[in-house]
């Protein structure tokens, strides 16, 4: 791992760049699929399967005899950690549920939102090297309780044209309709357009390799909405003289082995900690299975000396980590000047596989410096507020002459018309 000395704050913004990827003819390939799935449907889609992963496929959707099979092929003791991740996850979205309050902004004038959930979601979960079963909770779970009318999955097939058992699994519990063996652009391309065999949906979530992100983020150009930006994963450890160097290095092996563009930063005020974490994390590597896709990670992460923890929290926030993971002694210092993160683990025994899978929290989060502005996915990904408002005769004469005001001043006579007709009509009946 490179190891940066206390680079001037210029520097920062050049060190928190993410591993670039070259998208010149993403979008150009995404037209190509978008445009054939549009015209030929569940032709297009099945052509591409065999094109991209080489399997000839006559049902696209899995059936319910493949779904009861995927259930007794789990081992019970994984059946009871998923469930009891499941219990977590949905403890913790179930109490972000809106609960209406009625304000009364004037006398007469009540005001108030209320949740309504997205009717169609579809939700992408990638297979591959690293079926991610656990990403079925925590998308699944949150579209469940937020109340979406009609969830679909799609997954790509292996080289047998079936979809993991434990994905399957997960989608039987978590309530999940109908899933299908498509992966890639021509899965986003199906829950866009919508074909025979794969309903249209309106948002779209999940994560996945370029190629699916450049697929959803065409698809926000026909009008569907996505989650959130995501590229590789990444992890920012803040780490002190009070933290093991053990734990250090396994929590970083633990995001490289996500992908060998994934990304993964030490900081602290000492360099001789940072010098012990390098050796054993290369230590740790060599007992990975996954070790040579960790190790190219590893390749191209920083470990980086502060002077200060005012620094260390700058950097932080300047770096906007996916997770941020503070193995520290003063744990209120950094939380009270944190700002930009999309989910937190606080203490030595804290570590982020934690929340990958079983403490509750959502695992979908923003990469790339986009928690500068944006959330993690949580209930409110699946919903929508609206907003109600309720004026009674005397509500609007206590708020008619200021709309009226207002109105004219932005030269909109017919909005003041609108008030000043009700305004004359609610004198009249008072005489």
């Amino acid at each position: 791992m490179e190891i940066i000395i206390n680079p001037d704050r210029y520097d920062w913004k050049e060190i928190s760049k993410r591993t670039l990827i070259d998208t010149s003819q993403l979008d150009s390939l995404c037209k190509e699929v978008f445009n054939a799935v549009g015209k030929l449907k569940d032709h297009a889609i099945r052509q591409y399967i065999l094109q991209f992963d080489k399997v000839n496929i006559d049902n696209i959707e899995i059936s319910r005899d493949e779904i009861t099979d995927s259930v007794k092929s789990i081992p019970e003791e994984l059946k009871n950690a998923i469930h009891l991740a499941k219990d977590n996850i949905w403890k913790f979205h179930k109490s972000q549920e809106l609960i209406p309050n009625i304000i009364t902004t004037t006398q007469g004038v009540e005001c108030w939102q209320e949740s309504r959930a997205i009717e169609k979601v579809g939700i992408y979960i990638p297979g591959g090297t690293a079926p991610l079963f656990s990403t079925v909770l925590m998308l699944g779970i949150p579209a469940k309780i937020a109340g979406c009318k009609e969830i679909i999955l799609c997954s790509p097939p292996d080289k047998d044209g079936k979809i993991a058992n434990e994905i399957l699994y997960a989608a039987h519990i978590t309530g999940v309709d109908r899933i299908f063996r498509i992966g890639g652009i021509q899965a986003i391309a199906a829950m866009t357009l919508g074909t025979k065999s794969v309903p249209q949906v309106n948002k779209l979530f999940g994560p996945g390799n370029q190629y699916v992100t450049a697929a959803k983020q065409y698809a926000t150009r026909l009008g569907i909405a996505i989650d959130l930006p995501a590229g590789p994963s990444e992890v920012l450890i803040m780490a002190d003289e009070t933290s093991d160097t053990s734990f250090l290095a396994a929590d970083l092996l633990s995001q490289a082995e996500h992908g060998k563009d994934s990304q993964v930063i030490l900081i602290s005020t000492s360099q001789t900690l940072l010098n012990s974490v390098n050796q054993i994390v290369y230590k740790q590597l060599e007992d990975l299975p996954r070790k040579d896709i960790a190790g190219q990670s590893i390749q191209k992460s920083k470990l980086i000396c502060l002077p200060d923890k005012q620094n260390c929290i700058d950097f932080i926030n300047e770096y906007a980590p996916e997770h941020l993971i503070l193995s520290v002694k003063d744990v209120d210092f950094f939380t009270s000047r944190l700002v930009n993160a999309g989910s937190v683990f606080l203490g030595h025994f804290t570590p982020e596989s934690a929340g990958d899978y079983a403490s509750g929290t959502n695992h979908t989060l923003p990469t790339n410096g986009y928690a500068k502005a944006y959330s993690g996915v949580n209930l409110d990904s699946f919903i929508k507020k609206i907003t109600f408002q309720k004026i009674t005769e005397q509500g609007l004469q206590n708020i008619g002459p200021a709309i009226e005001l207002m109105a004219e001043a932005e030269g909109l006579h017919a909005h003041k018309n609108a008030v000043t007709i009700r305004l004359k009509k609610i004198k009249s009946n008072q005489s």
